[in-house]
């Protein structure tokens, strides 16, 4: 039944889901219109905050982009593959497969998001590959959509955008807030046992979508590996193989890899012991940067790996810009305010989250990004929690589980795993839509029912 529901979410979202980019202009352009009819904004002027906004984010940008590409590094690197290979011989049967793929996805996701989705896509294929090669069929769509389940809970883990930006000094809405301290947000104990909900439930909604036998795809062997996707930026040395320069000797030092690595490491402890458990997105990143040059060796070993994967963090770089302007124009017209105002006339204090994580939902179509989401739609849930006397900390936490939520939908954030399972967007979203719906419940009672409690 649920294979079914499945392959009909499927045909309709290949019917009506187009590249994200395409939705970053139609909202720039609604955006833009709705300042024009509902404030004194005329069209020149809209134009000009459009303008003005467009690159006041370029520091959250590189931030989100470098979390994708450390995280796509470290997650393709030698070690890492390696353990995957040995991990795969595990399944006794297709449904095992299902299991272990959605798991390693929900536990790496849940550490980085750029970790767990890169993991994932490579788990859905060795394992896949693996199980075929003992005469275990598992349909390989079904695999991908497993391995994709990083990128649905990510926002209650160590890398989700919000939380870790309101916990960064000089975010932009620290005036309005300040600092807010991951105990109020990710390490909440209801954010924790959502969590855990979902690593207990959802494997085994993907395992109960596995087709008969007979219609199931299956991997190809033949296929490149996945971890060694095609080299997307020339040679990056420039000294030939066998060399014995001291530019090659250089490039290809350990020594130099380690000086950097130990050094980080010891930053990194240093952090935890004088400060305690607290994360930011520039700590998150530095981590992942040193676990990657540790992972890869050498220096040009690394090099390489991120030209490799420097083509997974594009449409980041994109439509980044677009979500600024979009922001410039909905806090230099007032739209922010009569948007804030709306959801709190619709509201009460125990309503508030779950309509914030509905709208989150919404607009995660339309901004495929947490933070440029955060930053289109994060004033406006801030000046309405303030306005309703609501909890800062659960606002932007129903803001994350609604964030997360459709990316069951959006295929933008499928691109990378897509690269390196060689599957089509339409193979596996009607499997990530049905899941969705399961995540709807989970999500639903963890921000609404749960804080009742703790």
């Amino acid at each position: 039944m649920l294979y079914r529901l499945g392959g009909a979410c499927s045909t309709f979202t290949r019917a009506f889901i187009p590249n994200p980019f395409i939705f970053a202009i139609i909202l720039t352009g609604l955006t833009a219109l709705l300042a024009i009819l509902m404030t004194p904004t005329g069209p020149a002027e809209a134009v000009g905050l459009w303008y003005d906004g467009f690159w006041n984010l370029l520091t959250f940008a590189m931030q989100m982009t470098v979390i994708l590409l450390f995280g796509y590094v470290l997650a393709s690197s030698p070690p890492v593959g390696r353990a995957i290979d040995r991990i795969a011989r595990l399944p006794k049967s297709a449904a095992q497969a299902i299991v272990m793929i959605t798991g390693l996805a929900v536990i790496f996701g849940a550490l980085s998001w750029g970790l767990g989705l890169i993991i994932g896509a490579i788990s859905a294929r060795r394992i896949s590959q693996n199980c075929l090669e003992r005469g275990i069929k598992v349909h390989y769509p079904l695999a991908a959509a497993a391995g994709f389940s990083g990128l649905i809970i990510f926002n209650c883990g160590l890398s989700a955008s919000a939380p870790l930006l309101i916990n960064t000094p000089g975010h932009f809405l620290e005036a309005d807030i300040g600092l807010l301290n991951l105990n109020e947000t990710i390490l909440s104990a209801y954010n924790i046992l959502t969590l855990l909900a979902y690593l207990a439930i959802i494997p085994f909604v993907y395992a109960a979508m596995q087709p008969p036998e007979h219609e199931r795809q299956l991997v190809a062997p033949d296929a490149a590996p996945a971890a060694e996707p095609p080299d997307a930026g020339g040679e990056a040395s420039l000294t030939r193989d066998g060399d014995t320069t001291l530019a090659a000797r250089l490039e290809n030092s350990r020594i130099l890899s380690w000086l950097v690595v130990l050094t980080g490491l010891g930053y990194i402890l240093w952090h935890f012991a004088t400060k305690g458990f607290d994360l930011n997105l520039n700590l998150v990143n530095f981590t992942l940067l040193i676990l990657g040059m540790a992972a890869h060796g050498s220096p040009i070993s690394y090099v390489r790996a991120v030209d490799e994967a420097i083509g997974a963090c594009g449409q980041i770089v994109l439509q980044f810009p677009f979500y600024a302007g979009i922001m410039g124009i909905m806090s230099g017209s007032g739209l922010i305010a009569i948007f804030a105002n709306g959801l709190v006339s619709i509201s009460n204090e125990f309503t508030f989250p779950f309509l914030t994580m509905l709208s989150a939902a919404v607009i995660n179509l339309f901004v495929p990004s947490a933070g440029g989401q955060w930053a289109v739609q994060g004033p406006v849930l801030i000046q309405a929690a303030q306005d309703m006397g609501a909890d800062i900390g659960q606002t932007v936490i129903a803001f994350g589980y609604g964030d997360q939520l459709t990316n069951g939908l959006q295929p933008m954030w499928m691109l990378p795993l897509l690269g390196v399972t060689r599957l089509r967007a339409g193979d596996i979203l009607g499997y990530t839509a049905v899941m969705m719906l399961f995540s709807l419940v989970i999500f639903g009672a963890g921000v609404t029912l749960l804080p009742l409690i703790f």
